[in-house]
């Protein structure tokens, strides 16, 4: 485990466009940010924890969420930065 980075402010769950969670970063990275539901490890139901796949490094560096922005460019943006951060298993063969 890296650390706590918040706590998620809103569950989006859109039928075409993708599930999100959104996390104030509050006192940790002052911002908001938007994680793609893909990163989700594990949900404890009982310490009311959400475990991800990334460090702290890799979300505190992630686009801020900003509701002013093109949903659509802003989602593209968030793809490609965390698919280019994914550090899962080699799946070559």
């Amino acid at each position: 485990m890296d650390g706590d980075i918040g706590h998620v402010n809103e569950a989006i769950n859109e039928l075409l466009g993708g599930s999100y969670l959104l996390v104030d970063t509050g006192p940790v990275f002052g911002r908001m940010v938007m994680l793609p539901a893909g990163v989700v490890e594990r949900i404890d139901t009982v310490e009311h924890k959400v475990y991800v796949d990334r460090t702290r490094d890799q979300i505190k560096a992630a686009p801020e969420y900003d509701q002013t922005v093109d949903d659509a460019q802003y989602r593209d943006r968030l793809g490609g930065y965390y698919s280019e951060t994914y550090n899962g298993p080699d799946t070559r063969m």
